[in-house]
């Protein structure tokens, strides 16, 4: 990493547009991960039913899968931060429907259900535009801080979120949605008050040519299609985090606690490394950082299934949210600085679309391995599967893994250096 880029890592708190636009998502963030430990608790003890249980993913995936193509384009056409605060008020309106139902004393499923087809469709529209509004809220030579800022920023709130709203939930479902609402209002006002630069706008007509824009362009973008694609089949078969509960029970012989702990233990290795990256921001080795990351993915997972010691799980799940982190990081800088404006929106829907599938999928992955090999052979497989994957694609796109500085910063002393001044 390099501390070649001047200041600090707060520095970009300075821009007010990105101050609010961080506080409105941080606190959407937590309002929505305390509602969603009141959701499962609330659906279970009505239910029983570990189907129900299963169903409150498919409820808000099934909408994004339907939607997330078009809401790219939609993000294109209209003013991002807008849809932004749209989406956020469409949670507002979720958060505050469950809390009438739990008021009214709710005794059947499926309203909860339709509201969280409404959330999934709002999350839907407001991922691609959260993804390519960042850019258009601070300088562009600010950017790589502002991205590790709100990724840290974003992890946080995933890891606090369910801790609050499960000691909360003491207090009854209905105090976790209310205070789930508040911070929504809250959320909303603050993404209204910013004034992010203007995008670039082409109100193109909407068709199958315009809808496949995004796909298109990383198609034919060799280094964006490796950074997106190796970070699809990585997490595919790397998804050994679905498999927790199992190996929290059968080979670590821990209870609940130390199930949320392991939880936990990913999410706090990558905002400690999205925090690290603020400040030595990566500029130089950038496919070598991508790869590596990737392969201490793998090789996280392989010592996860290899141990029985709770300790160095914990370990194992740390490391492997910090190499998550180093590619994810590096994948959106790609994709953020190499797409134009105008198609911003569809590009990130794509990226979108391979990050959902990649995470349900690999979920499903590793259940259907688990159930073929075993439980342990069935993680060990997965972190192999990584390695392998991680050699194969620095082979087939071996202009990402030789990759010294992001394109945009060779763009750019290429031009100073034409212009007669040092680079």
């Amino acid at each position: 990493m390099s501390t070649a880029i001047s200041g600090n890592g707060f520095s970009v708190l300075r821009h007010r547009n990105f101050a609010f636009y961080l506080s409105a998502r941080v606190l959407g963030t937590l309002a929505v991960q305390m509602q969603s430990v009141a959701i499962g608790w609330q659906v279970y003890q009505l239910t029983g039913s570990l189907f129900d249980l299963g169903l409150i993913g498919l409820a808000q995936f099934a909408p994004f899968l339907l939607l997330i193509l078009p809401a790219g384009h939609i993000a294109d056409r209209y003013n991002r931060r807008n849809i932004i605060a749209w989406c956020l008020t469409a949670q507002l309106a979720c958060a505050l429907a469950l809390l009438a139902f739990t008021i009214t004393g709710l005794a059947i499923v499926w309203p909860v259900f339709a509201v969280l087809v409404l959330f999934g469709s709002a999350r839907a529209f407001m991922m691609p535009a959260t993804q390519a509004v960042l850019v258009n809220m601070v300088p562009k030579e600010s950017f790589s801080r502002a991205l590790a800022l709100s990724s840290s920023s974003s992890h946080i709130a995933i890891i606090l979120g369910p801790t609050l709203g499960g000691l909360l939930y003491l207090f009854g479902p209905r105090v976790v949605y209310l205070i789930s609402s508040a911070l929504l209002v809250l959320s909303v006002l603050l993404m209204r008050a910013t004034t992010p630069a203007p995008q670039i706008v082409k109100r193109e007509p909407v068709s199958w040519s315009t809808l496949l824009e995004g796909l298109r362009f990383v198609w034919s973008r060799p280094i964006m299609l490796g950074a997106i694609s190796l970070d699809l089949f990585a997490v595919l078969f790397g998804g050994a985090t679905a498999l927790l509960p199992a190996l929290a029970h059968d080979v670590l012989h821990i209870g609940p606690t130390g199930l949320g702990l392991l939880r936990t233990a990913p999410g706090i290795g990558a905002a400690l490394c999205s925090v690290l990256l603020a400040f030595h921001p990566i500029t130089r080795r950038v496919g070598a950082w991508m790869f590596g990351g990737v392969a201490v993915f793998g090789l996280g997972t392989i010592v996860l299934g290899s141990t029985t010691t709770f300790l160095v799980a914990l370990v194992a799940l740390f490391l492997m949210g910090a190499g998550d982190m180093v590619s994810v990081y590096i994948r959106h800088l790609l994709v953020q600085y190499e797409t134009p404006d105008e198609i911003r929106g569809r590009v990130s829907a794509v990226n979108s679309v391979f990050i959902g599938a990649s995470n349900e999928l690999g979920e499903f992955e590793s259940g259907v391995t688990a159930g073929w090999f075993g439980l342990v052979r069935a993680v060990l497989f997965g972190g192999a599967a990584t390695l392998a994957v991680t050699g194969i694609w620095a082979v087939l796109f071996p202009v990402l893994s030789r990759m010294d500085r992001f394109p945009h910063h060779e763009k750019e002393e290429a031009a100073k250096t034409a212009a007669g001044k040092p680079a």
